[in-house]
This record gives C-alpha cells, structure tokens and sequence, in this order.
C-alpha cells in the first residue's frame, strides 16, 4: 500500500538578524531613533538557521505517528509545512487526502466570524458540501461546548473555548489525515480526555494522525510509531515504547544527578568512624528509570574502625519534601550481626517496580553503628526522575496522586443472588 505521507530531504531554513524595510511610518521612525548599527552592531549582517534539515520518512493509512523532540527540534515547523502553511526551502512533502490540522490557538479561524460561520468556512475549505457540514455541525458545537457563544464572534471566545472549537472542527469534518500539535497544553482535564479519545477513535476508524506533544504517556498511548527530531534532523524513528524510552534516557541524564562519589575519603562526607565513597542511582538492566520496572541505590562507604556493625538507611524524598519511605541494610539478616573489618563496602537496595509515583525524588543518607548510634547523616546532591510511562488508553493521561502508586490487585463479586445470576448468563451478539 502507497504511503498517504511521503517526505524526502524536506529543509525549512529561516534568515534572522535582519528586517526588510517597506517604506511605513514605524520602519522610518524606527531607523531614525535604532539606527541598524546601535541596534545589533552590524549593518545588515544575516544568519541562516535551518529549523528542519534532511528530513525523511513516510506515514501508513490509518497510522498513527507521534512527533517528539526537545523545544527547537523543528516539531512545530515540520507540522506547518505539511500543513501548507509555510513552504520548505528544499525537499518534498506529498499528502494524499485531505488534511485537518490544529496548530496553535488562532490558525485558521476569522476572529470577525462567528463560530458558525467559521465551521462552514473551515468545512468549505476542506472541499466538504454545505450539507455535509450541516451533518456535523450539531456534533462539532456539543463537543466543543460553545452552544450559547456560536452567533459570536470568535474574538471574543476565550482561549479555552477558541481550541474546543478548533479542535471540534478538525476532528469532525473527517480529514483522511489530522495534524495536531500540543492540543493537550490548553484547556483543562476534561478536555483533554475528551480530545485524546477523539484522537483514538479518528486512529481505530482508519484516519491518519500526526500528533506532536511533550506527554509522552499520551503518545504512547495514542501512537504505534514515533519519529524523533532532534536539533533540526531526524534522531530516529521507531516503534513508541523503544523510542520513548531512549528519549526520556537522554533527556533525563542532563538533569538529573544519579551519581555522586568521591576518591579523596578525607573529603568525603562522614567522620572519623565512617565516610561515604559513592551513592548511585540506576535502573535495573540500564535505560531510565520508569514506574514498570525496577530499579537500584548504591551506597559505597569506607569503614574506619574494626569490629563495627555499620548499616545504611536511606531516605527517598519528593519534590515536595515528602518522605516517599525510609528503608535500610539491617534487612539483610545474613548481615545484620556481622562486624565489619576496615575497608570499603557497598550496600544495595533494590526498588520494585510500581511502587513510587513518577517525578522526581532525591535521598537522604544515614550510617548506623551497631543498630542504634547515629554515625552521621547527609542529604545527598543524588537526585533522580522516576518516569511513567504506563499505556492507560482513553482517559486522563496526567499524573496521580499520592507518593507512591503501587499496583493492587483487585476482585469483585456481586452481592445480589439476582444481579449475579444475570452477570453470569452468557452474552448473544
């Protein structure tokens, strides 16, 4: 089957540095009080900046393709060409259908037309007969809950209510391909849930959807595949849950501090009884550290003094200073009564998967002598991010409450001898 997105060597490169002078009051004022040379040190010095570089790929019928990348990373922009909004400096884009697209708040409405008017002008852009947008029009304003502003003009809507309606109108009007980017960084929950189960119902009925989006879990979600830009090219391009994961590994390693260790144990923390060596973070079997699989803490410590019984307690604290729980070695009965001789140790303790909450935790480090003398304490420079990526379908794809979220098992039964009798029948479709 013939791809219904083709990109090949796709480029959009801007000129900044330089502004062109139409002969308008303000450009006159504005020479004549900032000339260019107070203004930027040069005289009309340009820079070329490509915002996308060598872009390849394709897109299946019905396929559902997650667009991910740091701030910069040419998102936005690949989005705007494919919708026709700007023209790449190289390459091609083909798209076979037609295309709705929700960019940003305030692409492709009138703000001096009403919201109807403005359903039927973006219906007749999409080459859809006045009847075939009377079908939808009903639906479009439900959905996007503006019933009583629809004879208004839409610069007057909110923010919230000009992206209902954006949202309403692209989702509706059944393009063969939908392009959306961040339509999750405005409104509130409810909206949101109600904008990524369109999504998935436009991807299960056979549409095209390119979805661009900082929350990865709503891509996984959403996408099967994903194409990684990075720094105008792209990274990689892939199945979601391996990219995702890669992504989140290297955007995590720049902000986190999973590691902390000294070599000079005269200037590591401790005393005279014991000091600190290493305290290190890590996901079991490598990659970052996620709410589905477990992950590890090393506490390495040289002990100065002979015949000692050191143990380690540890601290996992939130963002909010919050104790998440307090854990230490003396769990490890084989150790618990052993005296130490001196000479470094490591002490591990193993994190299950689905126990803490996702964000970002850091440790406090405590050394026990002989099961109840403090040796000392330090709050660790340690910080890590516990990532989630759980696949929750439809529904509100945010974060949970509470410090941890481990998964429970539950059972239900009916209580009603009637009721159980019915839920057991079996079912004739």
């Amino acid at each position: 089957m013939p791809p219904i997105i083709s990109v090949r060597g796709l480029g959009k490169r801007y000129q900044i540095g330089s502004r062109p002078q139409h002969g308008s009051l303000r450009d006159t004022l504005g020479s004549m009080l900032f000339p260019r040379s107070r203004r930027n040190g040069s005289a009309g010095k340009t820079e070329t900046v490509w915002a996308l570089k060598d872009v390849h790929f394709d897109v299946q019928p019905g396929e559902a393709l997650g667009i991910i990348g740091s701030n910069g990373a040419g998102k936005s922009t690949l989005l705007k060409v494919l919708s026709r909004i700007t023209q790449p400096s190289e390459g091609e884009a083909r798209l076979h259908g037609r295309v709705g697209s929700l960019l940003e708040v305030g692409t492709g409405f009138h703000p001096e037309l009403t919201g109807r008017e403005n359903i039927y002008m973006s219906g007749a852009v999409l080459g859809l007969a006045i009847r075939d947008i009377a079908r939808y029009f009903d639906e479009i304003v439900a959905f996007a809950e503006v019933e009583r502003f629809i004879d208004t003009p839409v610069k007057h809507y909110s923010s919230g209510m000009y992206l209902r309606l954006a949202f309403s109108v692209a989702a509706h009007l059944q393009p063969e391909i939908l392009l959306m980017d961040e339509v999750l960084a405005v409104g509130d929950a409810a909206f949101q849930k109600k904008c990524l189960g369109k999504m998935e119902d436009a991807s299960s009925g056979g549409r095209t959807v390119l979805f661009v989006s900082h929350n990865l879990v709503a891509i996984q979600s959403l996408c099967s595949r994903v194409l990684w830009l990075d720094g105008d090219r792209v990274e990689a391009q892939g199945r979601a849950n391996e990219l995702v994961a890669q992504y989140l590994s290297r955007q995590l390693s720049g902000t986190a501090m999973t590691d902390e260790a000294w070599s000079d144990p005269s200037a590591a923390p401790g005393n005279d009884l014991v000091r600190l060596m290493r305290i290190k973070v890590h996901a079991v079997g490598g990659g970052a550290i996620t709410m589905e699989s477990p992950f590890a803490i090393d506490v390495d410590y040289w002990n100065r003094i002979p015949d000692a019984r050191m143990h380690v307690i540890l601290h996992v604290i939130t963002e909010q200073e919050v104790v998440a729980f307090a854990t230490g070695s003396a769990s490890d009965q084989a150790w618990r009564d052993r005296p130490l001789a001196p000479g470094r140790y490591r002490a591990t303790c193993e994190i299950p998967a689905h126990l803490l909450n996702s964000g970002r935790h850091r440790l406090r480090v405590f050394v026990v002598r002989d099961l109840g003398s403090l040796a000392f304490h330090y709050d660790s420079r340690v910080c890590f991010d516990v990532v989630d990526l759980r696949a929750r379908g439809m529904g509100w794809h945010g974060k949970e409450p509470g410090v941890v979220q481990p998964r429970l098992e539950w059972t239900n039964r009916c209580l009603d001898e009637t009721s159980a009798a019915l839920a057991d029948r079996p079912v004739h479709r």
